[in-house]
Formats: structure tokens, C-alpha cells, sequence
């Protein structure tokens, strides 16, 4: 998301009636720094749902490098610094009573990330929290929860980050079940979930981000499928494909951008890609026209651009190894996912005691 579609989120983006008065209850803030991403949400509590009044995203790349060296380079923290002091101003300027700050798998997997996780808390205030993969798959899952179809028994939800690929399987609840109080946040339902550690620029730097041949490209898709393998295994997912009782969800930057590839869009629009449908021939129809493309007609596309052109091959790679190991036939896509996790879950636990919550009560330094 560019900053003007950011704008356009924090607008258009309710999900349920509209809160009241700023000042006058808990203001909540979700952050996810992953490794490619830094995202901010700002929400007040809207029925059972929430309303975003600010949002920032913006491409840090704070795992550039880190599949080589084992290590936050300096030219990662500092980009991602910048990006976390805007986030550190929203977050003071709107009265946030309530922040979750998580990172992910980059902050996991690097040997210096206590220091860089001490410098940001020393130069924004923002405490920043490493995530499970467990946690991080089923808080992605959570967000997506409104864009289930429940006629269908089961879902399929998968998040294709830069760092890893979080599967997560569940049982989707009927819409008589679905409607009761409190519902969205019955964990209950989820069946498994299971991370694998390739995502976008792990892969694109293995095999290359700029001028990958076909055999580079199908060598990335069965990567992928060997390491989705074993949760298939155990998991059985391709019974419920055969029955007929699975739906598929994609939520990521590759998605989304295959959606508004899809869709001839002129520049980027949630409202029309966030809850539409890819069939599986259309993903591997323009997977493979992306996939051809030079790296300077990546660069100039207006739904992928120069900072998803070194990435999106292997975002492609990724999609198309899911789509071939799980053959449902079409996807939902979600321009959503971890930050609105992150915002159902707080809510849904405000009552709770802060351990049990899992929400960060903010300081003095923030009211």
C-alpha cells in the first residue's frame, strides 16, 4: 500500500458502527514489523468490530541480507528506525491507549536483534514484542475471519510474508454460530497451523530478484512444496479438496498484487481488490506474465513497482506452490491480516487482565 491507499484505508475501512468521540474510550494501535513490511493501524472499538481512523505502511526490508550474514545490517535498522518514528507520532497523536508492537520472523532468526530491538525502544518509545510463528500464523487468521464463506465447513488461510509462509486450517463456524457475541475470537475453531521459513526475499535471494529464467522459477515453486509437505501430511487438507468442503484465503503483498494485476488496475485500490476472487488458471496464467517480464516492466507496472519488483517472482513462486499443493480451484484475497488480528484480539480481551490479554497498556510517555 502506497501512502495515499493507507489514507484511503483509514477512511473507508469499518467494520462495524461508527465509535464515538475521540477522547472518550480506548484507543487501540497494532504494529507488525515483519521483514519486508512496517505497518501501523489505528482503531476505536465499533460494535463487534473496530474502525481505523490512521494507518501507515511503508517497505523497510529490515531482513535484507539476513538469509547470508545471520544479521539486522545497518542500512535495515536505519530505514526501519524512520519508519517506526512516524508510527511513534501517530501513536502520540492520536491518544493511543492501547498498542501491541510485534515483530516477526527477521527479528526472530537475526543474532543482533536484542540491540536493535533496545535502539528502538531507546529512540521512539516503542516496545516491540517477538511473536511464536504459532502466534503469528493464528493473529493473521484471525484478521481475515470476516472474509469467510460460512457455508463451507473448512478455510484454508495462508499468509505469504518476506521472511516465512504461515499456513493455518480451520473449521469455519456457521453463520448462526458465527453471529453469537464474542465468536470471532473462539480459537477453537482453528484445526492447525504451520510456518515454513521462506518467504519473499528469502527466496529472492537464493535465487535471484531481478532476471529469473523458468527453471529458477519452477525450482522456487517445488522449494516451497517440499516444505509445505509435511503440514499436508498431517493435516489431510486434500480430503476436504475433494469433498468439496474447503475455501482458500490468500492474504499478503503478492496476492493482492496478482489481484490488481488481474483487474487492470491504473494504481492500487483496496476497496476494489480486498474480498475478490482469483481462479487458480488465472494465478497461474498471470504468475507466469509476471514471472516473464523484465525486471524495468516489473518496475514501471503500476500495481507492482520498483519496491515489489525484485519480489514478486518469488511472491508468485509461493502462491503458485500453494495453489498446486491444495487444488481448490479459487482463492478469496485479503488485503488484511496480522494488524487486524491484532486489533480483535485486544478487544476482544479489554476486560482481561493485561497477562491474559496480551495488550501493552501504555506509559506515561505516551498520554
Amino acid at each position: 500500500m502506497g501512502a495515499s491507499d493507507v489514507a484511503r484505508y483509514a477512511a473507508e475501512n469499518d467494520t462495524g458502527a461508527p465509535g464515538r468521540a475521540e477522547g472518550r474510550e480506548s484507543v487501540f494501535a497494532a504494529l507488525d514489523l515483519g521483514t519486508n513490511n512496517c505497518r501501523l493501524l489505528v482503531a476505536r472499538r465499533a460494535g463487534e468490530g473496530f474502525r481505523v481512523f490512521d494507518a501507515f505502511s511503508r517497505i523497510v526490508r529490515l531482513g535484507e541480507g539476513l538469509n547470508g550474514s545471520g544479521f539486522l545490517s545497518d542500512e535495515a535498522q536505519a530505514r526501519t528506525l524512520s519508519a517506526l518514528h512516524v508510527c511513534a507520532g501517530k501513536i502520540r497523536r492520536r491518544g493511543v491507549t492501547h498498542l501491541r508492537a510485534v515483530a516477526t520472523e527477521a527479528c526472530r532468526r537475526a543474532s543482533n536483534c536484542d540491540e536493535f530491538l533496545n535502539r528502538v525502544r531507546r529512540e521512539t518509545g516503542i516496545e516491540l514484542e517477538i511473536i511464536s510463528i504459532d502466534e503469528e500464523a493464528s493473529l493473521a487468521f484471525f484478521g481475515c475471519v470476516p472474509l469467510l464463506d460460512h457455508s463451507i465447513a473448512h478455510a484454508l488461510v495462508f499468509d505469504i510474508g518476506g521472511g516465512s509462509t504461515e499456513i493455518a486450517c480451520m473449521d469455519v463456524l456457521g453463520a448462526e454460530q458465527a453471529s453469537r457475541p464474542g465468536a470471532r475470537y473462539d480459537t477453537q475453531r482453528l484445526r492447525g497451523w504451520h510456518s515454513i521459513s521462506i518467504g519473499v526475499v528469502t527466496l529472492a535471494e537464493r535465487h535471484g530478484g531481478e532476471h529469473i529464467p523458468a527453471s529458477a522459477y519452477e525450482t522456487m515453486v517445488a522449494e516451497v512444496q517440499e516444505a509445505l509437505a509435511p503440514f499436508e501430511a498431517k493435516q489431510d487438507i486434500r480430503k476436504l479438496v475433494t469433498s468439496g468442503d474447503l475455501q482458500m484465503l490468500g492474504t499478503s503483498g503478492t496476492v493482492t498484487t496478482l489481484a490488481g494485476v488481474h483487474q487492470c488496475l491504473k494504481r492500487y485500490d483496496r476497496t476494489r481488490v480486498d474480498g475478490s476472487y482469483l481462479d487458480f488458471e488465472t494465478v497461474r496464467r498471470i504468475s507466469g506474465e509476471i514471472a516473464a517480464m523484465s525486471y524495468e516492466a516489473r518496475r514501471a507496472h503500476p500495481c507492482i513497482g520498483w519496491e515489489r519488483a525484485d519480489l514478486v517472482v518469488a511472491g508468485c513462486a509461493i502462491l503458485e506452490a500453494v495453489c498446486r499443493m491444495w487444488p481448490v480451484g479459487r482463492l478469496r484475497v485479503a488485503d488484511r491480516g496480522l494488524r487486524e488480528g491484532l486489533l480483535y484480539t485486544m478487544m476482544g480481551d479489554q476486560q482481561a487482565s493485561p497477562d491474559q490479554a496480551g495488550f501493552r497498556p501504555l506509559s506515561g510517555q505516551w498520554a
